[in-house]
């Protein structure tokens, strides 16, 4: 359940009253996991997985009844804003809407001692993204790439010329993260208070228009005018002819290995503070990633080249420990390979129930063929919800899941699919919100490959509630899953 379909007020899902009560929820339902997408903040298209920083905290999160209680923000200048209140996201309105809200909590805004030390503990990322944010607003928005080149290079005297010029703006921007950072804090603890752990979800890849390269580009594989030389993706498909082109730089392994992967160690164990388990995206680009020429329209020009492998986790395992919680995400196309490294790390893979039906074969993703370390989802974000799924899936393979869920019609699709991710031998079983009240395509939430509708999907006030929470709980219940 992302955190932007609760059902705050303010057209975005928030870490306010509403969060709390979803913890409340997951409790009562005898759950010990809450899954998220990425809280980080959303780039152009809206997607969590292309964001201006792999550290920042995405400011729509802030709760504005929360900067109310604070005597940062009235009642009245809340309700001035129109950030949409329709059942889906309107991004638009909240980009030009939420950021003067946040402005004018900052002009109330006083430091302390708390702030201070949310700054200096945070400097080692804080400082350059608050930088890279003033400066984007002095550029009118436009991508690094583009400003002039003593910025893009970094010329250590304009730098500094611009962090004095500009102290104000970076100060507001340091404010929404430590307002961010309390907000999630103080939700995360209450949930671990009630026996919940959140399982937290970072891309494997970084933004062009990011901080992260902006700042630290020779971990990256850019020419020596700080232009990619290749970028990521996926090959053409059974899905997709000519295959996907994200457009994410590449890391530099070289580089990174001669320092022991410093920068992934840094993000790693950010995320291990924000999250009690973390989901890494993409994981089978650690063994090989699909590099595509930039520039190149499509994706059908790439080709595979070797990752960094066991060397990466050898060294995160060093700083960790063997037992680092992480899932990892390994769907997609799998070689010997993949699966050797998966094995020799230890983490658990996915296994997504709506790929298990292909009658073209026998598949992994039939729970008859799991292992207990793995973690079994009905669907993800790039998935139709299971209602979805059987009016657009090929109709043998719907048919073939009826078979194989002995699918009572008077129960539906949806919950025969639950139960059979609840009885298999899955440490973890995750279900998503949209299927467990029985949403179709109106509850997707990305369609991979595609703009304009996605990461907008909101559930209804009221849909969360005690006698939900009692049917999930009567069937976790049955599987052995309540939590202890």
């Amino acid at each position: 359940m992302p955190i932007f379909s609760l059902c705050s007020k303010g057209g975005i899902g928030t870490f306010g009253k509403e969060a709390f009560a979803f913890v409340d929820f997951l409790h009562k339902a005898g759950q010990s996991w809450w899954q998220i997408l990425p809280l980080n903040p959303t780039n152009y298209g809206d997607s969590p997985y292309q964001s201006f920083s792999s550290y920042a905290g995405n400011p729509y999160f802030i709760d504005p009844e929360i900067l109310i209680e604070e005597g940062l923000l009235t009642s009245e200048e809340f309700e001035s804003f129109d950030f949409g209140n329709s059942n889906k996201i309107d991004y638009d309105k909240l980009y030009f809407g939420r950021i003067k809200m946040l402005k004018k909590a900052f002009s109330r805004f006083k430091a302390t001692r708390d702030f201070d030390d949310f700054c200096k503990n945070n400097a080692f990322w804080l400082d350059d993204y608050a930088l890279f944010m003033a400066l984007k607003n002095e550029n009118n928005d436009t991508a690094w790439t583009e400003w002039e080149e003593s910025l893009r290079k970094r010329e250590q005297n304009q730098i500094e010329k611009k962090r004095k010029a500009y102290s104000e703006t970076i100060n507001l921007y340091r404010f929404i993260q430590y307002e961010f950072s309390k907000q999630w804090m103080s939700l995360k603890n209450y949930a671990n208070s009630k026996g919940i752990g959140i399982i937290g979800d970072i891309p494997i890849y970084v933004a062009l228009d990011s901080s992260d390269i902006w700042s630290e580009p020779e971990q990256f594989l850019l020419d020596e005018n700080l232009t990619p030389k290749k970028v990521a993706g996926c090959p053409p498909d059974y899905f997709c002819e000519s295959g996907q082109l994200w457009g994410n730089p590449l890391y530099d392994w070289k580089k990174m290995k001669t320092d022991g992967f410093d920068w992934w160690k840094r993000r790693i164990g950010y995320a291990l503070k924000l999250y009690d388990m973390v989901r890494i995206d993409h994981f089978r680009a650690f063994e090989a990633f699909y590099a595509i020429p930039y520039g190149d329209a499509d994706a059908t020009g790439g080709k595979w080249i070797k990752g960094p492998g066991m060397s990466l986790f050898n060294e995160l395992k060093k700083q960790f420990g063997d037992n680092m919680p992480i899932i990892a995400e390994d769907l997609g196309f799998l070689t010997p390979q993949v699966h050797k490294l998966l094995k020799s790390t230890g983490f658990p893979g996915m296994k997504v129930l709506q790929f298990a039906f292909d009658t073209r074969e026998e598949s992994d993703y039939l729970p008859h063929n799991y292992t207990n370390n793995c973690v079994v989802y009905t669907g993800t974000h790039d998935n139709d919800t299971v209602l979805g799924w059987t009016q657009t899936a090929d109709k043998h393979d719907v048919e073939m899941a009826r078979r194989y869920l002995h699918v009572d019609d008077n129960e539906g699709f949806n919950w025969a699919m639950i139960r059979a991710a609840l009885m298999s031998v899955a440490d973890i079983c995750i279900l998503t919100m949209q299927d467990i009240i029985g949403l179709g395509s109106e509850g997707r939430i990305n369609t991979p490959s595609t703009v304009g509708d996605n990461w907008r999907w909101r559930i209804d006030e009221g849909c969360v509630n005690d006698w939900l929470a009692r049917i999930v709980l009567e069937n976790t219940k049955l599987y052995g899953r309540q939590a202890k």
